[in-house]
C-alpha cells in the first residue's frame, strides 16, 4: 500500500505590509472606532462585538509560510533585508488607465505617479464581502474587508512583485489564486463560542452594512512604511483594549 501523503502543514507566519503607523493611527483609530460603535449596537447591526478586528492587527497580506519548529524562518528573514522596495516599485510600469481600484481622490495625482515611483501612499475604502464559495453572499458573510486603492494598478503590482520575491526563494509556496489585498474589519471566527447551525461558521447578514459602507474612508493617502513577516495569531497588548501581530523581521520601505 503506498504511503499516504503527509498533511498539509499549516501557515505559521505571513509577509504583509502593517497598516497601523504613527501616521495611519489617528485616522485608523477614528474610523474603525466609528464603525464598531455603529454596527455593535443594538439599535443598528448589533454584530458580535468580537468579529471587529482590533485596530492594530490591521495589515495587508501578501502570503503566508510555513516554518515548523521555526526552521527556515531564518532564510525568510534573510530574503525579507535583501529586498530593495524603491527598486521594485521604479521598475513597475503604470497602467495606462486608471484602474477599478483607484480612488476618485487619487486619480488626478495619475501623471505624478507616471513620473515618479519612490514611493506609495495607501488609501482605504469602501467594505467588501470576502467570498465563501463561488461568489460572495453578503446575506451569509464571515469575513468583511477593506480594500486599499491607488491608481494606475501600481500598488497591486507592487505587492505582487514583492510576494513573487519570496516564491522564487523557496520560502512561501506559490498560489495560483492570485493576490486579493484586502484589510480584515470583521471576522466572525473570533467571536468566542458562536457558531452557526449544527455547527457550522457564523455568519451574518451583511448587505445592509455593505450598502452603508460602501464608500467609507477608514484612511487616506498613507505612505506605505514598512514590510514584515509577523507570526500567526494575535497576542493582546497590555494596558490597553487591542491585539497585535508579533513581529519576526521587518523591512523599511
Amino acid at each position: 500500500m503506498p504511503p499516504r501523503p503527509s498533511p498539509r502543514t499549516s501557515p505559521t507566519h505571513f509577509l504583509c505590509i502593517p497598516l497601523v503607523t504613527p501616521a495611519s493611527r489617528p485616522q485608523l483609530s477614528k474610523s474603525l472606532a466609528a464603525f464598531k460603535a455603529d454596527v455593535t449596537s443594538q439599535d443598528s447591526f448589533a454584530i458580535p462585538t468580537d468579529a471587529v478586528r482590533p485596530l492594530s492587527t490591521l495589515h495587508l497580506t501578501l502570503g503566508v509560510m510555513s516554518f515548523p519548529n521555526n526552521e527556515g524562518v531564518d532564510k525568510a528573514i534573510e530574503v525579507l533585508r535583501s529586498l530593495k522596495p524603491r527598486e521594485i516599485l521604479a521598475g513597475i510600469k503604470p497602467l495606462s488607465s486608471i484602474t477599478s481600484l483607484a480612488a476618485p481622490s487619487q486619480a488626478s495625482n495619475a501623471d505624478g505617479a507616471t513620473q515618479s515611483l519612490s514611493s506609495l501612499n495607501i488609501t482605504l475604502r469602501g467594505l467588501h464581502c470576502m467570498k465563501s464559495g463561488p461568489k460572495a453572499d453578503p446575506s451569509k458573510a464571515s469575513v468583511l474587508y477593506a480594500p486599499p486603492t491607488y491608481s494606475e494598478g501600481i500598488f497591486q503590482a507592487f505587492c505582487e512583485k514583492i510576494r513573487a520575491v519570496f516564491e522564487e526563494a523557496g520560502v512561501m509556496d506559490k498560489d495560483n489564486r492570485g493576490l486579493l489585498l484586502h484589510a480584515t474589519i470583521v471576522n466572525t471566527i473570533y467571536v468566542k463560542g458562536a457558531r452557526g447551525k449544527k455547527g457550522s461558521k457564523l455568519t451574518i447578514d451583511a448587505t445592509d452594512i455593505l450598502d452603508r459602507y460602501d464608500d467609507y474612508v477608514w484612511m487616506e493617502d498613507v505612505p506605505v512604511e514598512k514590510i514584515a513577516i509577523c507570526r500567526m495569531g494575535a497576542k493582546k497588548i497590555e494596558g490597553v483594549d487591542d491585539q497585535e501581530y508579533e513581529i519576526e523581521a521587518e523591512a523599511d520601505f
